[in-house]
Parts: structure tokens; sequence; C-alpha cells
């Protein structure tokens, strides 16, 4: 077997949502449910790249069948010989005073990260430990204003002190996420990840929950009667979605097919190529496509 890791760059709102109300938003997105943060379930990455996999007159290909498995009329036959996790949320976009807006991270968010990579043969060792409440780490001053006491950040409604100690540590997470996210080759990759590296933050679990709370994106969606211009009994609905920059992590796993019952024999890194083959563009994610939500760069990184 062979094991990638994915990310997951969105360039619009994404909305992957649970189908259910929970309380005052009507359309909430997918969540972990002991943790709360959010993430892509992982029968949406592997519908999404299907749809994109070839098809010979009204049929999957071969290779399709393979990595997905076959249609639902021949769901019997065998399974698809590629698993795709959830991907979970590793940077949030967050409105910044300075610098427009920060990619905000926590230690978890880290750790979680840094389990997947590993396996996928990518090892973290060096990891940044938590920031006092209060406190946040960033790698220059992009995102700082003076303050009475030294540097501070501010997001939202939150104020922070700068600290450096934890610098070293988040600077190698940063340049490790950077340099896949924006591969060699990649439009303006040299300035996106300056950006990355000069927009990332660090804070404490505990204001991350905060964050991953409040910091979502939530629209009012309206449905007017044609006759009377006034909005219909029910027609007005609340929707949650991950707002545009944010950036989720996940794996993709594949085995070998051998050559039985009318297949043919294929290494799971072939299968794996005919999957970072489909990744090339922009790949739509999540619901509300017509709307312009959910178009997203996906790359895999990892040890072939």
């Amino acid at each position: 077997m062979e094991t990638r890791f994915t990310l997951i760059h969105a360039m619009s709102p994404l909305h992957a949502g649970t189908g259910h109300s929970v309380g005052a938003i009507d359309l909430p997105i997918a969540r972990e449910r002991p943790t709360g943060i959010p993430l892509i379930p992982g029968s949406s990455i592997k519908g999404a790249l299907r749809a994109r996999s070839p098809r010979t007159d009204g049929k999957d290909d071969p290779i399709t069948r393979d990595v997905f498995g076959p249609d639902t009329a021949s769901s019997s036959d065998h399974g698809g010989s590629v698993q795709f996790s959830d991907a979970h949320l590793v940077l949030l976009p967050v409105r910044s005073l300075a610098g427009t807006f920060a990619w905000v991270t926590s230690p978890h968010l880290i750790r979680k990260f840094a389990r997947g990579a590993r396996e996928a043969g990518l090892d973290l060792a060096r990891r940044p430990t938590s920031p006092e409440m209060n406190d946040c780490c960033v790698l220059n001053d992009t995102l700082t204003i003076p303050g009475a006491n030294g540097r501070r950040v501010v997001f939202e409604d939150l104020d922070f002190n700068v600290k450096d100690d934890q610098k070293a540590t988040l600077q190698s997470f940063a340049v490790e996420v950077a340099g896949i996210l924006f591969p060699p080759g990649s439009p303006d990759d040299k300035d996106w990840k300056e950006s990355l590296v000069n927009r990332i933050c660090l804070v404490h679990d505990d204001m991350m929950s905060f964050l991953l709370e409040t910091a979502m994106e939530v629209q009012a969606h309206i449905r007017l009667n044609n006759d009377t211009k006034t909005v219909e009994r029910g027609g007005l609905w609340y929707q949650e979605s991950l707002p545009a920059e944010s950036v989720l992590s996940g794996l993709v796993v594949a085995a070998d097919v051998t050559a039985a019952n009318g297949r043919s024999k294929r290494t799971a890194t072939e299968l794996l190529g005919h999957v970072e083959s489909l990744t090339r563009g922009l790949v739509q994610l999540g619901g509300k496509a017509t709307t312009g939500q959910g178009s997203c760069f996906v790359r895999i990184g990892g040890a072939p």
C-alpha cells in the first residue's frame, strides 16, 4: 500500500454540509463531533474526483473502476483500490486589523496534520508548543501593530500579545505546507509561499476553538415570490461555509490491483498517479456549485 496526503486550498467559500440544522444556522458545515474542527467528508472528495475520471460510451474506463470501484449497478463486483479520508482544517483565514487577513492555526491542528503527513513519509519532528491563552506567534510584522506593552495582533474581536519563542518551529511547518500547496511552476508560487509565511499565526487551542465557531462565513439566502416580490413563507435560511483561502488536509491510500476477475494488474503508484492527474485545475467540492462555491485547488504530497 502507498499513502499520500492531500492539501485542499479553497478559492471560494466552501460548503460541505450536514444537511440539517443544529441551531440558528439552517445549513451548517460538517465538523468533527468532539472538537468542532470543520472537515470535508472523504466521500465528497472521492465523488468530485470520480466525476472527472474518464468514461467511454457512458461507462467508466477500467482505470476509473480500479481507482473508485464500479458503478452502483455493479457495486458487488469489487471495491475501489483507493481510499480517501476526511480532510480536516489546518489553516483558517481570519480577518486581521493589519495585513488584511491571517492564516491561523493551533498546536492541535498542527499535530493532526503532522500525524497524517508522517504516514505519507513527511516527518515534522519539530512542532510548536502551545502559546499562552492571550499570546500568539507570527513570523514577521505583517500582522502586527504597536501596543503599550509591545507588538500586538488583532483578529476579529480578539487581541493578542506577540511572542517569538515558537518562531523557528512555526516557520519550519509553514515552509513545508507552502512547498506542497504552491509547488514550483504553479502561478505566482514564490509570492504565495511568501504570503503564507508572512500571514501564518499560531494561537492557543482554546482560542482556535472560539475562532472555529465565530470566524466562519454565514450567508442569508432569500427566496422571493415572483408576483409580490416579497419573501415566501419559509424562504429565508442561513448557510454556513468555510471562508475562501481555507486550507484543509487529509490522506489518500492506494493498494495494488491484482490480475483477477477480469481486472488488469496495477500498482498503487499507478493508481495514485491517476488520482493526482484528476486534481489538475480547479476542483469543485461541496455544494452550491452554481452559486460559485467550492472551487478548490487540490495538491497531493508525500513520498512516491
